[in-house]
């Protein structure tokens, strides 16, 4: 049986109200194959989906996946499926979710597939549960199905960061598709990753009630032993050994 969605609320309405932004170059570019694309316009939705999915730090030849870029051109599959197919298949997963926890895979799903930031741990937290249950696969599926996915792009929208200035404190945020993923194990190698620190010294974990007050007598033990005078012990001598003969005689003036 698998478990139900926890509820989340949002952080903020404003990636649930329309903007009213300036255009320039913070607006983002809306690709999408409703009005029969040409040719150049295919191969730019197509390079705006890996972008957008995979991110520019995973832009490679060996990502693409030329059977769902011809289903795709040939109206075999909508672009929400072509999504699908980015976001499941295996370079995507290798890349992503065999280098990172769940929670961390959760947050740049939402990031690029809802095209916004999580808008708490609580919906962190839920939707690793999902992960945890049905798998990246039905995860991924899961947040293709949701009405939030389905009202803003639809079947033939490629995602965007909505709202890119959020919060609006902060002028122009860091595209999420721009955000560097976790490092894979070759170039935690070439960096030196993990590195093992050593410790000379061991700490002792004192608990509060026993650690010494202010004004606490055996503090200033330590202290008074510092600043104690040295003294200069005579060596005693025996009696026997002295020659009185040799002594010099005290005189009374």
């Amino acid at each position: 049986m698998a478990l139900p969605l926890l509820s989340y609320k949002p952080s903020s309405q404003n990636t649930r109200v329309a903007g009213y932004e300036i255009s320039g170059d913070e607006k983002p570019k809306i690709y999408t194959a409703e009005n029969s694309p040409s040719q150049s316009e295919w191969d730019e939705l197509i390079w705006a989906a890996y972008r957008q999915i995979f991110s520019e730090h995973q832009l490679l030849k060996s990502n693409r996946q030329s059977i769902l870029e011809s289903q795709l051109k040939f109206g075999q599959i909508s672009v929400r499926d072509f999504i699908r197919g980015l976001a499941t298949s295996d370079p995507f997963l290798r890349r992503n979710y065999q280098t990172n926890s769940n929670y961390r895979f959760v947050e740049m799903c939402v990031q690029r597939i809802l095209g916004r930031d999580v808008y708490s741990e609580r919906e962190k937290i839920a939707w690793s549960i999902v992960v945890a249950t049905k798998g990246p696969n039905g995860f991924i599926d899961a947040l293709l199905n949701i009405d939030e996915y389905l009202d803003n792009y639809g079947f033939d929208t490629v995602p965007y960061q909505r709202r890119r200035i959020l919060p609006q404190r902060v002028q122009g945020e860091t595209p999420f598709n721009l955000k560097t993923p976790r490092y894979g194990e070759y170039h935690r190698t070439q960096l030196g990753f993990p590195q093992t620190i050593w410790q000379t010294s061991v700490r002792r974990f004192v608990p509060q009630e026993q650690q010494v007050r202010a004004g606490d007598p055996s503090a200033f033990l330590g202290m008074a032993r510092e600043v104690m005078p040295s003294v200069n012990v005579v060596s005693r001598v025996p009696l026997g050994s002295i020659n009185i003969e040799t002594m010099v005689p005290y005189r009374k003036r």
